[in-house]
């Protein structure tokens, strides 16, 4: 028993010696409280269906349209990226899993990159089944165009009767044509903007790429300064300590339960467009 305590009360100075360092209290508080944030945004992602694959403009997860009619309201949205280079999404969805319209509408326009990068040329309209609400977020470069006032007309006028008669291929119609004119003239197609576009880097989950990189970045530069500075004998992440953290055992995957809004018609692909929040709510 003695010569078991002796052996435990050098380990720490052996151990430090051998350049093994073991983190300070502090430095797990910042990785506990890191560990908490990422959690957070993996929860949201999670709820955010992932990027179409092959590319649509038009996905209908809640199923609420005929075929036909998702692939002529595709073909439309398009034709209008094509001339214009502004893209108008339509996502139906069976359900808010809880989350505000307004806050799922921004996560998911914001992870699939609506619009194009640079000019934020993008409408997203969303479509929540279960909780009877839609709502039209507008990209930071047409909200002058379709400023909040004008998509809550547009809701209030031509959405909801539409969608109180289970006329909802009826109403994305009209909605779209509407928005289109109000939009008509704000941009032209640019030729970099033609077809194939590169896809923008993500983990197709919704979960944004760069990210996971920020946070790989800090908990290395966390790792290697424990203990007051670290030496060269702290090499790497701690033998496979930091994907569990990163990554949480392939829990940021792809989403389960989404279905397509079936095959691609020729749409490239978002182009990296944000959005500030703005647009209009309603619910039927």
């Amino acid at each position: 028993m003695k010569h078991s305590e002796a052996d435990a009360r050098v380990t720490a100075p052996h151990a430090v010696a051998a350049g093994v360092r073991v983190p300070r209290p502090a430095t797990w508080r910042w990785l506990l409280v890191l560990l908490w944030a990422l959690t957070a945004l993996g929860a949201a992602a999670q709820n955010t269906p992932p990027r179409p694959n092959p590319p649509r403009l038009v996905n209908d997860l809640a199923g609420l349209m005929q075929a036909g009619e998702a692939d002529a309201l595709e073909r439309k949205l398009v034709a209008y990226d094509d001339s214009t280079s502004s893209q108008i999404a339509v996502v139906t969805v069976p359900t808010l899993d809880g989350d505000d319209v307004a806050n799922y509408a921004q996560n998911l326009y914001e992870s699939w990159g609506i619009g194009r990068k640079g000019k934020n040329n993008g409408i997203l309209i969303l479509v929540a089944q279960q909780e009877h609400v839609a709502r039209i977020q507008t990209g930071y470069g047409l909200e002058g165009a379709v400023p909040d006032a004008i998509a809550k007309r547009i809701i209030s006028n031509t959405l909801v009767p539409a969608f109180r008669q289970n006329q909802y291929y009826a109403g994305l119609d009209r909605a779209t044509d509407q928005l289109i004119a109000l939009a008509k003239g704000e941009y032209q197609a640019d030729p970099e903007d033609a077809r194939p576009q590169r896809s923008r880097g993500s983990s197709g989950s919704g979960f944004p790429f760069w990210a996971i990189i920020i946070v790989m970045v800090f908990i290395f530069i966390m790792l290697r300064n424990r203990g007051g500075g670290g030496g060269r004998g702290n090499r790497g992440f701690g033998g496979g300590f930091v994907p569990p953290i990163i990554f949480g055992g392939g829990g940021f995957g792809g989403g389960g339960g989404w279905g397509g809004g079936g095959g691609g018609g020729g749409f490239g692909g978002f182009g990296g467009g944000s959005s500030g929040g703005g647009g209009a709510s309603g619910s039927w």
